[in-house]
């Protein structure tokens, strides 16, 4: 019998050791991963001049011209200490345009200047470009699904606690 409860003692230690090796870690994966695109992206953005920040912002207002930054920041999940000082970079570099809304000065409105526009055109090669270091269509598609529904789950945790 005391054979018996160290095999299961021993298994359960095995069980915790795994659960703890970092090669086990789904966030380590993850993290991981974003470290490896963020790094594939800044090669490919170096001949555009921006960071991959600066570039979901520009995906944004590629997509719709105006957005105000609460919106933005809802979009891109970031919070507007990260999000200000990132627009006002931009706006320097003559890519945007922040201005407050004349029915309510609390709000900012961003817009694209016509470099922002322009640059749109450069960008259209970056997709493209990151497909070719990627698995097929179909599993990107997938995992990207994936994600999303995981990064909703893990949203819904964390506001639920």
């Amino acid at each position: 019998m005391h054979l018996m409860a160290n095999a299961t003692t021993s298994k359960a230690a095995v069980t915790i050791d795994q659960a703890l090796m970092l090669e086990n870690q789904l966030c380590f994966a993850m993290y991981s991963a974003s470290l490896a695109m963020t790094k594939v992206y800044k090669k490919m953005l170096k001949s555009l001049d921006i960071t991959y920040p600066q570039y979901l912002v520009m995906l944004v207002l590629w997509e719709r011209d105006e957005v105000m930054v609460s919106d933005l920041g809802n979009k891109l999940f970031l919070d507007s200490g990260t999000l200000t000082p990132l627009l006002k970079r931009m706006e320097a570099m003559q890519l945007l345009h922040r201005t407050r809304d004349v029915a309510d000065e609390r709000r900012v409105l961003v817009r694209l200047s016509e470099d922002g526009r322009a640059l749109r055109l450069r960008a259209m090669a970056v997709p493209e470009k990151l497909m070719c270091s990627l698995p097929p269509l179909e599993q990107v598609v997938q995992l990207r699904e994936q994600l999303k529904s995981l990064r909703k789950g893990l949203l819904e945790e964390s506001e639920a606690t």
